[in-house]
């Protein structure tokens, strides 16, 4: 039997934490009978009604598995096989998802260096210069994380400059949203503000992250694209048979908006957490705190001590930053807790 006893809590990620019990109960309340399967069931039919009030009549939402599956799904409904994909060059299809975009949907990523993990206008426009060459892979795609991989918000109107600046150029804008809720939360404003209102094409709808089990979205915003959905999502793999049970994940979250309870409580433990260590000599923030992640720089010796007891990880080994996540569980005295091991750690 495994024993996690050993660590009080961990700050390595929001995926570590458990599943949140209206969640649960969404899941048990589904299981009562029996149902359609691949979708055909009253809880998808809920859900699917619940993206179109909070997205808009046109937004089709469709369920899905797992978050790298929602964005390789989501892309190959805007990609030919000789299209390319403009992203950060810290963005999760560019890093965490195995080379997926390349094998999968046999395209090229043009990977932008940024300083706070968020693309500008600029960044696609100084990417065009090949389009029409047929020695170049075509950019297509314009795809950003909200929130970043360095845990930063793009505002409604960056979200809208981006969007405009794609379309002027016959791009699409993609958004992988595993962290949607927390940006929203961050900036108090609804999901529809840094999606639809702003431009976007299509986007993940993250909730594994947020307390669910295992449930993730593609919600397609322009209409023209989303005829294929259903055929790829079952081609990779992402078509659940019994839906019912992902499907009440994801309506438990939109309902009397959970979704942002969740991410603000995480996020308000992610600032409690930057408070606490801010000041202190040997520790360095090095992106702002702008949703439930701290980034920061302290000294070898403290980080090596400090993983004896907790898990986290270790984001740049040259530079010593490591990140600490929280999630819609940690609760204060966790974070007390650790902030007080940190001040250990850094003195001892």
């Amino acid at each position: 039997m495994l024993n996690d006893s050993l660590y009080p809590k961990s700050f390595a990620s929001d995926n570590h934490a458990g599943v949140h019990q209206a969640i649960l109960d969404a899941i048990s309340a589904a299981n009562v009978g029996d149902a359609p399967a691949y979708g055909g069931d009253a809880a998808t039919a809920v859900f699917e009604s619940q993206i179109r009030t909070e997205f808009g009549d046109a937004a089709e939402g469709f369920a899905v598995l797992n978050g790298a599956g929602a964005n390789m799904v989501g892309l190959a409904l805007m990609l030919g096989r000789y299209d390319a994909i403009i992203c950060a060059d810290t963005a999760h299809i560019a890093t965490h998802e195995a080379g997926a975009a390349e094998q999968l949907l046999g395209v090229k990523l043009v990977t932008v260096p940024t300083a706070d993990g968020k693309l500008t206008p600029e960044d696609i426009t100084a990417r065009l210069g090949g389009l029409g060459n047929p020695h170049e892979s075509q950019p297509k795609v314009v795809s950003i994380s909200q929130v970043t991989e360095l845990g930063t918000c793009y505002s409604p109107d960056e979200i809208a400059a981006l969007a405009e600046a794609a379309h002027e150029a016959g791009l699409f804008l993609h958004v992988d949203g595993a962290r949607l809720a927390n940006a929203a939360a961050h900036l108090g404003c609804s999901l529809r503000a840094i999606t639809t209102d702003a431009g976007v094409d299509v986007f993940s709808l993250g909730g594994t992250k947020n307390g669910a089990l295992a449930a993730e979205a593609v919600v397609v915003l322009e209409p023209s694209l989303s005829r294929g959905v259903p055929f790829l999502r079952r081609q990779s793999l992402q078509l659940a048979s019994k839906m019912r049970f992902v499907s009440a994940q994801l309506s438990a979250l939109l309902t009397d908006e959970l979704w942002r309870a969740n991410a603000a409580h995480a996020n308000a433990m992610a600032t409690r957490l930057a408070a606490g260590v801010t000041g202190l000599t040997g520790v360095d923030l090095a992106y702002p705190v702008e949703s439930n992640a701290v980034f920061a720089a302290l000294p070898e010796k403290a980080t090596r001590a400090l993983q004896e007891r907790y898990l986290f990880h270790v984001w740049d080994e040259q530079a010593g930053v490591v990140r600490w996540m929280t999630a819609f569980n940690t609760t204060p005295e966790q974070v007390d807790d650790f902030v007080r091991d940190i001040r250990s750690a850094l003195t001892a």
